[in-house]
């Protein structure tokens, strides 16, 4: 009788414990995209009053190390200058970008960050003459349980949590100059 019990009962906590598992990694992982735009926001806000493409890649290459050690996904993160003009309707438009490419989910969307380019900042934000850094991080999350089912039959569910999308935005103002020039950014 205690075996048939087993039988029906171990299915079911093997299940509870690899979902619960899964769960405790995803919800770290997302600490960690997290930990990526504050950190290298951070990072580039305490640069003097210009920074270049190779000090951003140091910077951003360190933030992709924090997400270790998971590495079934590489994270992107995208550096954004934003100018805020000092008129009575304040334009705001990107100073320079730089992007760390990753796997699959483009932060911000699908289109790059060019000089110039009207951008948004939330409301709160948007200061008259002020100048922030953006930082957004980015990273499609690939759980445990959809490496290898791939479109085994009866496992076909698992392809809803294929990749979950996590990401993170925050927003910077530089502390040791009144703006972070960067002259050899590309975009």
């Amino acid at each position: 009788m205690a075996a048939i019990e087993f039988a029906f009962v171990a299915p079911l906590l093997l299940c509870m414990y690899f979902a619960s598992m899964e769960a405790s990694q995803a919800i770290e992982t997302d600490k960690k995209v997290s930990r990526i735009a504050s950190m290298v926001a951070d990072l580039v806000t305490q640069q003097q009053d210009t920074t270049s493409p190779v000090a951003l890649k140091a910077i951003m290459d360190i933030g992709k190390a924090l997400v270790q050690p998971y590495n079934r996904s590489r994270p992107e993160i995208v550096i954004t200058a934003i100018s805020i003009s000092d008129e009575n309707t304040p334009k705001v438009t990107v100073a320079w970008s730089s992007r760390l490419a990753g796997d699959g989910t483009k932060c911000l969307g699908e289109a790059n960050e060019t000089k110039g380019k009207t951008t948004t900042v939330p409301a709160d934000l948007n200061t008259r003459g002020a100048f922030l850094v953006r930082v957004a991080s980015c990273l499609d999350y690939q759980p445990v349980i959809t490496w290898s089912t791939g479109d085994t039959p009866g496992f076909g569910w698992t392809s809803i949590f294929k990749n979950i999308s996590m990401k993170e935005t925050y927003y910077l103002r530089p502390r040791m100059s009144q703006e972070i020039s960067c002259a050899d950014c590309l975009t």
